[in-house]
């Protein structure tokens, strides 16, 4: 039964049942009165019931209609708000983006962006989710995500990418190491420490980055351990297992236990990517790219 009703159906009788009125709900329409009575007569045989009590040129809602007007009402007004959403999720101004991070762009970059980008879109609801660059790229690929912040330039040629930041390494050093800012000159000075750095395979450019630095000074660095986390290559640099090199968004100069030094003059810079599928089927996401 309820396949064969029309939204113009409801209308219809909608209109009638406001001024119980044939001629005047006709003109509201922009319809004939005849048309307008075979509409809710068609109505009355899908719902196989009497919407209106018609006597002496009186109309008036029988029981079933009071009822029926109670739940067309509900039905046009969810229709409403549907139609409504629908509208802004197409304009980009309702949605849910799922953005993936390596945890330095939530450091210094990303939260002024999303920031500014929920001021202007209010609407979009967001999904953050901490991942490798590895992870990140996987989830992109498989849906998980709409987009990506990585230290990586390396994609798949299913994936889009921009970069978006750049900026200074820093050294990571206990805090009674002799090198300080008042004697550090070059890296080369740390020539035999051994170095804790991100594993190659989760980031491979900082990786050949950190080696390339190294190699300009005339070492190689000894990398004694490695992990994906800044708060754990602290512990380790505090416990004396070693120095770092990170990028200064990481840095936590509220940590007394180690200190930081920038490297300004090396030529060598950290850079975050933005990474997106090629094919993005997620309307809010070229909203949030201009942003970039």
């Amino acid at each position: 039964m309820t396949n064969q009703l029309e939204f113009r159906h409801l209308h219809y009788f909608l209109v009638l049942a406001d001024t119980l009125h044939y001629r005047e709900a006709a003109e509201k329409l922009y319809i004939s009165q005849s048309a307008l009575s075979q509409q809710i007569q068609r109505l009355e045989f899908i719902l196989g019931k009497s919407l209106f009590i018609r006597n002496n040129r009186k109309v008036r809602l029988s029981a079933e209609g009071i009822l029926f007007k109670q739940e067309a009402t509900l039905i046009q007004n969810q229709a409403t708000v549907s139609m409504e959403r629908w509208k802004s999720a197409v304009s980009g101004k309702q949605g849910l983006l799922k953005i993936g991070f390596v945890a330095s762009a939530m450091q210094k970059y990303l939260p002024t962006i999303i920031k500014k980008f929920t001021e202007t879109h209010p609407n979009i609801e967001f999904y953050l989710n901490d991942l490798s660059n590895t992870d990140q790229l996987s989830a992109l690929e498989a849906g998980r995500i709409d987009i990506g912040f990585i230290r990586s330039n390396v994609v798949p040629t299913t994936l889009k990418i921009k970069s978006v930041f750049k900026e200074k390494f820093a050294l990571v050093l206990p805090r009674d190491h002799a090198i300080s800012t008042s004697n550090f000159k070059d890296v080369s000075q740390l020539s035999d420490e051994s170095f804790i750095l991100l594993p190659n395979e989760n980031s491979q450019m900082y990786y050949d980055q950190i080696v390339a630095l190294c190699n300009d000074y005339g070492f190689a660095p000894k990398i004694s351990h490695r992990s994906i986390h800044a708060p754990t290559i602290f512990k380790l640099v505090e416990g004396g297992l070693g120095i770092s090199i990170v990028p200064n968004s990481l840095r936590d100069d509220h940590n007394t236990k180690i200190k930081f030094i920038e490297l300004n003059y090396v030529p060598q810079e950290t850079e975050l990517f933005a990474v997106w599928p090629q094919k993005n089927t997620n309307l809010a996401l070229p909203f949030f790219l201009e942003m970039l």
